[in-house]
């Protein structure tokens, strides 16, 4: 059995030891499409409460927003000190519990390069001066990040490992406008390649089973994602929460989500068009409480991951 490359494989590779990615939420980051910039509510499918950091939320801070427009950032400081809250504490675990040596700081929650640049590069160099931290990890949408922005992570990528992650989720945009993402395909294409060409290393998010998406266009988007350059993939398959907009349209019998049957035939081809140095970061997603409205199948990870290896194995394939 061959398995197949992930990202572990790649950091362990290039630093030789465990090197763990810490997840950090920072009060006061928000989305476009949900503060009203391009358009309201959010991604369809995104439940905006449930993006809550497991450790050093600030709730003086709720209702506190930033955006790329912001002229000052009276909270800067208390950012900081979430910041490494939340780093200490999630690092000290998963050096206890998993041998983590060395970490990447994962800017993960909402668009982390949605605010002012001296806010964001604060918030990057005290993430970059934690012990053994080699990098960062930075999750964004296209229409929100600036040249400046850009051009100081390519600073950064000399010495450092710089990530950005896209949520590209489908290149077609009748898709894109259905679960209000807000911007274009072409948007997503545009900011991927100007993160290539500044020597940044991009991860890319595909949902499959989207509204009214065939398999066809489902491997298009895995095709045209890979041909953007990306250097690593996160697959998710869409699933039914509480409080959002697909969850009222699952309701009224408008949406039907995708199998697991056909979930798996979709991911199985994706892998197999995979380019071999584009490392997988993510093969499946769902959540295991009563926020989950459907299909059920996303409720037991590991039985996901199971399955999943099952599908691979007439392939020689592992995850």
């Amino acid at each position: 059995m061959k398995q197949i490359y992930t990202f572990g494989n790649y950091l362990k590779s290039k630093f030789a030891c465990k090197v763990y990615k810490v997840g950090i939420n920072i009060s006061g980051f928000t989305c476009p499409n949900i503060d009203g910039t391009v358009a309201k509510g959010g991604c369809t499918f995104c439940e905006n409460d449930s993006f809550s950091a497991s450790t050093g939320e600030i709730q003086e801070l709720k209702g506190f927003h930033l955006n790329l427009n912001s002229k000052s950032n009276p909270n800067l400081q208390k950012q900081l000190d979430q910041l490494e809250m939340q780093f200490n504490a999630i690092s000290k675990r998963q050096r206890e519990e998993y041998g983590a040596e060395k970490f990447l700081v994962y800017f993960q929650s909402f668009t982390n390069t949605y605010a002012p640049f001296p806010t964001l590069k604060a918030l990057y160099d005290k993430a970059l001066s934690f012990d053994n931290v080699v990098g960062l990890s930075i999750g964004t949408r296209s229409d929100s990040i600036t040249e400046e922005t850009l051009e100081y992570l390519s600073k950064l990528s000399k010495d450092k490992e710089i990530w950005i992650e896209f949520g590209i989720q489908s290149v077609y945009d009748e898709t894109l406008e259905k679960i209000n993402r807000g911007h274009s395909s072409e948007m997503t294409k545009e900011w991927i390649l100007k993160s290539k060409e500044k020597g940044l290393k991009v991860c890319g998010h595909l949902i499959f089973g989207l509204p009214d998406e065939t398999q066809e266009m489902m491997l298009d988007t895995s095709k045209q994602a890979y041909d953007w350059g990306i250097d690593s993939v996160k697959y998710h398959p869409l699933y039914v929460v509480k409080k959002t907009a697909l969850a009222n349209d699952f309701v009224k019998g408008k949406f039907t989500p995708i199998s697991e049957g056909e979930y798996l035939d979709v991911l199985v081809k994706s892998l197999q068009m995979k380019p071999e140095n584009v490392s997988v970061q993510r093969v499946t997603a769902g959540i295991d409480d009563d926020s989950l409205l459907s299909p059920a199948w996303c409720r037991d990870k590991n039985k996901q991951i199971r399955n999943i290896n099952k599908a691979l194995k007439p392939l020689k394939l592992k995850y």
